[in-house]
């Protein structure tokens, strides 16, 4: 009997234990006794540990980088899309007649660019339940490969002899690229914040976004390249403009296929393995092999040499363990809030991000005479409204959030977004009838605080606020809701812009925008502040361990 204790005390994360007491009354009954122990907690915590105070090093920079090419990637092609339907407008409607001539019909141009934000909605879903569910390891890459693929295939479009027009081809190939980029979303922001430092964590995560910036700029910096390239063949023939847009939607692949062999080998998150796995050994050497913690394979503690002896317990989640976790307030709020804020920044972050050229006319910058000088001047305008405003907002945002807080810049971006648009709604004509310059400041502060503000903390709030048993099923859930706000938003603004005269409810538009930051505003309050603090102190995980 003796023994069997002695035995117990030295045996750590174990499963039930089967052993035989003896007595005067009862002779070699057997029965089993769960031992408690709390050696495999001390592993998990020391695990993590290691990960949440780790220096800074190469590992995290590589991570950052891997993930941030996917989303310049993700950029490039969503917003090249806005240069090359105006191009294609030379190419497939070069003899139409009157104001259609040169133009891509106003209901073709809803769906070629909305394609790709509907087949977002389907990868954000299906890719945030499939990382928790397998892992992140084994589907990242996966979405890189059917952006790469899709990028490619979309730039080769063309109309079948029957039936189909290259318009057509061009919306199938890019609702598949948009469930590439939906996939992309919650895995790489899951991947990067749970191998983060918590003094970092934030930077880190708003790093890999803030490299949207750059593929946005990118896009219409390549699209000047290409057109400069063609000058003499497009003021020959605009139909040489038909090499232009493919050349320019399938560079979009090159920085996918750069980043696709450092996805396929980065190694799973110690966390998914800790807690969802329940792979304490195989956790702890990843961590050593990645941010260069204690080897789990020598480690003179004998904490890790026991856990070496445990068989891991996998414990996939399931949809009534989300169920029950979820319909306590608590926590329900907390995806309510980063749902609904991310879906009321989306309306307005796309309803004029994706109809750009419409600002650029605005403001002088559309160009006139040739196609060429045309397409030049929006290209440029694109770069110069980017650089002013979108750029800056994001990278101010990485070097603010960590002392700032995620919850305080998204308020300060809702609040300035609510009066800005207000200004620009109310005040459309008289500020570009007066002020050109003025107009501009006003549109770029408004880009500003989108991305000092809910465009960034929407994305990053979502991969820190819940279990990891559902961190990526919720962050899927949550840019979810932001595309059907960014769905709404493009075919809304197509249906309603024109309501009275060419672009006459541009103004009321950009009202509407004001009422849906408000109430982004209010939800914000649902979501809880983040800096500072371990992913499992944000979700009591340390009391279901």
């Amino acid at each position: 009997m003796s023994s069997d204790h002695s035995l117990a005390e030295q045996q750590t994360a174990r499963h039930p234990v089967q052993y035989v007491v003896s007595s005067d009354d009862m002779q070699s009954k057997h029965y089993t006794q769960q031992v408690e122990t709390s050696d495999a907690h001390m592993v998990r915590r020391q695990a993590l540990a290691e990960i949440d105070n780790a220096k800074f090093g190469w590992f995290h920079i590589k991570a950052c980088l891997v993930a941030g090419v996917g989303f310049f990637t993700d950029s490039y092609d969503i917003f090249a899309i806005n240069l090359c339907s105006l191009i294609m407008g030379y190419v497939y409607y070069a003899d139409a007649t009157g104001s259609a001539k040169n133009t891509t019909p106003t209901n073709i141009d809803i769906w070629v660019k909305g394609s790709t934000q509907l087949g977002c909605i389907v990868g954000q879903l299906l890719f945030g339940y499939l990382s928790d569910r397998l892992g992140r390891k084994r589907i990242y890459g996966v979405e890189l490969m059917i952006i790469i693929v899709c990028t490619i295939g979309g730039a080769f479009s063309g109309s079948s002899v029957r039936g189909l027009s290259v318009y057509w081809i061009l919306f199938i190939w890019r609702f598949v690229l948009g469930i590439g980029i939906g996939g992309d979303y919650p895995v790489s922001a899951i991947i990067t914040s749970e191998f983060a430092t918590t003094k970092r964590r934030g930077a880190m995560v708003a790093a890999v976004f803030a490299m949207q910036g750059f593929g946005i700029v990118a896009a219409a910096i390549v699209a000047i390249v290409v057109l400069a390239c063609f000058k003499s063949g497009i003021n020959n023939d605009q139909l040489v403009l038909d090499y232009v847009w493919r050349i320019i939607m399938g560079l979009g692949a090159v920085p996918g296929v750069i980043a696709l062999y450092f996805r396929m080998t980065i190694p799973e998150t110690p966390r998914y393995t800790l807690d969802v796995e329940r792979d304490v050994y195989r956790a702890a050497n990843d961590v050593k092999a990645t941010i260069g913690g204690k080897d789990a394979a020598d480690a003179a503690t004998p904490l890790y040499q026991e856990a070496a002896r445990q068989p891991p317990k996998n414990t996939k989640p399931t949809w009534t363990e989300f169920y029950n976790y979820f319909k306590q307030w608590r926590h329900f709020k907390v995806l309510l809030g980063t749902s609904v804020s991310w879906f009321a920044l989306d309306v307005a972050f796309y309803g004029i991000n994706l109809n750009s050229s419409i600002i650029l006319n605005a403001i002088g910058f559309s160009g006139s005479g040739s196609p060429y000088n045309k397409l030049i001047k929006n290209a440029a305008g694109n770069i110069i409204l980017n650089l002013l405003g979108t750029l800056p907002g994001y990278w101010v945002t990485v070097f603010t959030i960590d002392r700032l807080g995620r919850r305080t810049i998204q308020f300060i971006g809702f609040a300035f977004l609510i009066v800005l648009f207000c200004i620009l709604g109310f005040g459309y004509h008289k500020i570009l009838d007066k002020s050109v310059a003025g107009f501009i400041v006003l549109f770029t502060l408004a880009q500003f605080f989108q991305n000092f503000g809910p465009n960034t903390t929407t994305f990053i709030i979502p991969a820190e606020a819940f279990p990891t048993r559902f961190r990526s099923t919720c962050h899927g859930i949550s840019a979810a809701s932001g595309k059907v706000g960014a769905v709404i938003s493009s075919l809304g603004f197509f249906h309603l812009k024109d309501k009275g005269g060419k672009d006459a409810f541009i103004p009321h538009l950009i009202e509407i925008f004001a009422l849906f930051m408000l109430l982004g505003f209010i939800v914000t309050w649902f979501v809880p502040e983040t800096r500072g603090k371990t992913l499992e102190e944000l979700n009591d995980e340390e009391e279901h361990q």
